[in-house]
């Protein structure tokens, strides 16, 4: 079994002390023993190979044994996943971080019943990026996926012009996402509507800039899960996951 994983933002020195939350999770809830192996990552690809040394309540300290920097996947899968009901989009952040998306754009798409305004809108983007870094930790992953601040289409068009290819997950698409040629390098996006369905000016926006619309089979997919499953088909036809 592969070891635990904690995060922290200096992994640099060879002792390093987790505090505060991590370090209650550490102590309290894994309740790590001393002499026990742990990894230790900055979410910025460095992972860090550690000894527990010292278990105190809510605080570990760590022995740094190996230090390693591991590369970003190529080519950057970028997942702008249109804003959910519910707990629907935190499950779309979970699965999708746990596939190993790169970086999350919550998106304010037309058809998206809830509207991130306000305190609402920032306790929202918080639950994001709590399931983002939790999800991240729980994958063993030495990069953490940024979730950016809510993105309008506009904005979206814009990612779109300057990303190496962008796939609009769409029902009615005549092209499969199965077997499309895809870059090796660069970002690409990978955009999921809303439960509601993309609009078609939205469509036509993204395609205006050189977006594909493509299906991902016969079955149509909850905006939940949908983002999660085109992730992995880019990963298996790309350098990914070979």
């Amino acid at each position: 079994m592969t070891p635990p994983v904690f995060l922290a933002d200096d992994v640099s020195g060879d002792r390093v002390l987790l505090t505060g939350p991590e370090g209650h999770h550490a102590a309290t809830v894994r309740r790590v023993r001393v002499g026990e192996t742990v990894d230790l990552v900055d979410g910025r690809g460095t992972r860090a190979s550690c000894r527990v040394a010292l278990v105190e309540r809510d605080r570990v300290e760590l022995a740094v044994v190996r230090r390693t920097v591991e590369p970003q996947p190529s080519p950057r899968l970028v997942l702008v996943q249109a804003i959910a009901k519910g707990d629907r989009g935190e499950l779309a952040v979970e699965l999708a971080t746990e596939v190993g998306v790169d970086e999350i754009v919550p998106w304010s798409a037309a058809r998206c019943v809830v509207k991130w305004d306000g305190e609402r809108g920032a306790r929202a983007l918080g639950r994001w990026r709590s399931t983002a870094r939790e999800a991240a930790k729980q994958s063993r992953r030495s990069w953490l996926p940024p979730v950016r601040e809510p993105h309008v289409i506009a904005q979206v068009v814009e990612l779109a012009r300057a990303a190496a290819a962008t796939l609009v997950l769409h029902e009615t698409a005549p092209r499969p996402l199965a077997g499309l040629h895809l870059p090796e390098a660069g970002d690409v996006l990978i955009v999921v509507g809303p439960e509601g369905g993309i609009t078609d000016d939205e469509v036509a926006a993204l395609e205006a800039v050189g977006a594909t619309a493509v299906r991902l089979g016969s079955s149509v997919l909850r905006t939940s899960t949908a983002g999660a499953a085109a992730a992995a088909v880019v990963s298996a036809s790309t350098p990914r996951w070979r």
